[in-house]
């Protein structure tokens, strides 16, 4: 079974591709950008913990929180469905796609059998709408091909996968009530909810603190390691290609503040606009100085990167004390 109404979303970011892809269902057309704004994206987190090879930078809020937040905020019905059995899980999606409803997954990117870079991450989004006897269907973020197929084994274990930041099988739909939504009003309600979740973090971890924090225990990595060239490369690549800490979210962010100061002109968007500028800059340098300290083994590449760190701190607080006030 495979739906045939086109709707592939092209996006760098799995969760707002895989939603993006179920909005385009439904005629609803918005930007990967003013997605991720709208779902109230922005953040950052710390995380390190004993059962980790590895530190792990995120540069967003909590993952299935940007579909969350994106479909209350346009006033979307959003479904969920978890369950520890295999088999049920199966059937909750083969269902839907029977009846002709696209499904968005998360799983662990490991399995599937177009990933080139095989590691563990379970909070991978993608959007199916297909199967027949042997594969799956799937949309899958524009760096991984866009329209996409796996195994229907390999689908299974990517889905049931343990570890962190996984779940139960999960899968969503979005269904739209036909309420009215401004757009402006929805722009508005959405940054100053996300400056508000961002100026307080509950953890040092978190926000503009975590990025501090990081700025400090940056020096400490080769210590953590047991590969560091390993590790370091593999920090770089994510936080610049798969936005776990570095610039995609803040372009996407800052790309999300011009278009909003397009629909709703307003001196506290453009001014959060111009720091959004130079601080996805700064953080490109960042996960550059973290790949060089790695091909090269130098520790004073990070200390580099602390610099930076302890600047994005500020700068990013700023940012968003200003855009509170919108």
């Amino acid at each position: 079974m495979i739906i045939k109404k086109e709707i592939c979303f092209e996006g760098q970011h799995c969760e707002t591709t895989a939603t993006g892809s179920l909005l385009n269902f439904l005629d609803i057309t918005l930007s990967e950008p003013m997605l991720f704004g709208l779902g109230e994206g922005i953040g950052y987190i710390y995380w390190d913990m004993k059962c980790m090879d590895f530190p792990f930078i995120g540069g967003r809020i909590k993952p299935d929180e940007v579909t969350r937040n994106l479909t209350r905020n346009l006033k979307l019905e959003l479904k969920t469905n978890e369950t520890s059995s295999t088999k049920k899980a199966w059937i909750e999606v083969k269902n839907k796609i029977d009846s002709g409803i696209p499904v968005g997954l998360k799983l662990d990117c490991y399995h599937l059998d177009y990933f080139t870079s095989k590691i563990h991450f379970a909070a991978h989004y993608v959007a199916m709408y297909g199967y027949d006897d042997d594969f799956a269907y799937l949309i899958d973020t524009h760096q991984q091909g866009g329209k996409v197929k796996t195994r229907l084994k390999n689908l299974e274990l990517a889905r049931n996968e343990k570890g962190p930041m996984s779940s139960k099988n999960l899968s969503y739909i979005i269904t739209n009530r036909n309420e009215a939504v401004s757009l402006k009003d929805v722009i508005i309600t959405a940054i100053k909810n996300n400056a508000e979740d961002y100026l307080n973090p509950p953890i040092k971890n978190i926000g503009y603190k975590g990025i501090e924090k990081t700025s400090k225990v940056i020096s400490k990595w080769f210590e953590r390691s047991r590969d560091i060239k390993k590790d370091l490369t593999l920090v770089a690549l994510l936080m610049e290609k798969a936005g776990t800490g570095g610039a995609l979210f803040r372009n996407l962010y800052r790309d999300f503040l011009k278009e909003s100061s397009e629909i709703y002109p307003n001196e506290h968007i453009e001014n959060g606009y111009k720091k959004f500028c130079d601080i996805a800059l700064k953080w490109s340098e960042v996960s550059s100085l973290i790949n060089e300290a790695g091909e090269t083994v130098n520790k004073k590449y990070l200390l580099k990167a602390s610099d930076i760190l302890k600047e994005l701190s500020v700068t990013e607080k700023e940012a968003m004390l200003e855009l509170k006030e919108i």
